[in-house]
């Protein structure tokens, strides 16, 4: 625990840096295959600190999580696969499969808002062979999502939002998907009865 306790001091300490920006990339890049903390640490201390810059900081972790998810999907393109059987056995990595397979963009939409670790999709994106430019597109969507709405949140409401987005970030995800879910299958049926008249 005091690993991951230095860690977000590291991070936070960039925020003072000359090199604020690129570190966030890096991190953010870093993120999406390996690292364990995720950049909104970072982006909401720049963000507070200056507020006019937040969607520019938000841009860039974006590019920066997306590009690193790249390189998760070429790790598990690459050796994912005899990593997830050694870890899960080869039945549960057949189910892994079929249901990415089934849900990929929907699987990494919602990882990569969520606070789920999306190196795990990343990595098991490319060791199940999902469409490379449907992983590319749902990651700059739920990535690009998820850095916007903490920036604009945090530059629309001020440093007291902090802590609420600390204290319920998770929940406020789920309440997010879940309506992002709802949103599609009502689109989806409003098409059929549109269809059936």
């Amino acid at each position: 625990m005091d690993v991951v306790h230095d860690l977000y001091a590291w991070m936070i300490a960039w925020a003072d840096s000359p090199y604020a920006v690129p570190a966030l990339f890096l991190l953010a890049f870093a993120e999406s295959s390996f690292f364990p903390v995720p950049p909104d640490v970072l982006l909401i201390a720049l963000t507070l600190s200056k507020p006019e810059w937040g969607m520019y900081y938000a841009a860039v972790a974006t590019a920066g999580s997306v590009l690193g998810g790249g390189l998760g999907y070429g790790i598990g393109w690459g050796g994912g696969r005899p990593l997830f059987k050694w870890l899960i056995g080869e039945a549960r990595m057949m189910a892994v499969h079929e249901n990415f397979q089934r849900y990929e963009a929907w699987a990494i939409l919602i990882a990569g808002f969520t606070p789920v670790p999306y190196k795990l999709f990343t990595i098991g994106a490319g060791a199940f062979y999902i469409n490379f430019k449907i992983f590319m597109l749902a990651s700059l969507c739920s990535r690009g999502g998820r850095f916007f709405l903490v920036a604009g949140t945090l530059a629309l409401f001020g440093p007291w939002m902090k802590d609420l987005l600390e204290r319920y970030f998770n929940l406020f995800t789920i309440l997010f998907v879940l309506l992002l879910i709802a949103g599609f299958v009502f689109v989806r049926h409003q098409g059929k009865v549109m269809q059936r008249s």
